[in-house]
């Protein structure tokens, strides 16, 4: 099947924005899969023995919902638009104001509200967006003892997959 009538992440590929593609031509964003990749992966899951862990099927802890939301906040940034509308900015401003309200660990929110207060998102472009979300996490990563992140690496690990290949 040529390329009309390719399906990702419930779009047709002629519905996709070019922008969306990233540094591969005509090839849908990593985070998106077709069905058929979507189905090999699945059956090649079942093969796999599941999980029966009760962690599993349990509320996630505050190091899963950390991980897990970073992950999402990165992705999502790295996703931005490269060159976005007054209207995208305006969105994405006020989707961190209200994300930074509504996150279910209530110490967490209350610091990423006072970083946002010293700190508003950046979202002229992508790249300042994604940058000023590592800088974000770096300030929690500092706060919890972690190692901080090299910002200029934001677009090889959340967007194109590291330059060795090891990705792809």
């Amino acid at each position: 099947m040529g390329s009309a009538g390719r399906v990702f992440g419930g779009l047709q590929e002629e519905d996709i924005p070019e922008e969306s593609y990233g540094r591969r031509a005509r090839r849908a964003c990593r985070v998106c899969d077709d069905f058929k990749t979507w189905r090999k992966k699945k059956e090649s899951d079942e093969q796999v023995q599941p999980d029966t862990s009760a962690s599993a099927e349990c509320p996630l802890t505050n190091v899963e919902l950390g991980r897990n939301t970073w992950s999402f906040l990165h992705t999502m940034a790295a996703y931005y638009p490269e060159k976005p509308s007054e209207k995208q900015k305006t969105d994405m401003t006020g989707f961190m104001e209200l994300f930074a309200k509504f996150y279910p660990c209530d110490y967490c929110a209350k610091d990423f509200r006072k970083n946002l207060k010293e700190s508003r998102p950046d979202v002229r472009d992508r790249y300042t967006f994604s940058k000023w979300m590592c800088v974000q996490h770096n300030l929690v990563n500092k706060k919890i003892g972690k190692p901080e992140f090299d910002c200029s690496k934001v677009m090889e690990r959340w967007r194109d997959g590291w330059k060795d290949g090891s990705c792809d």
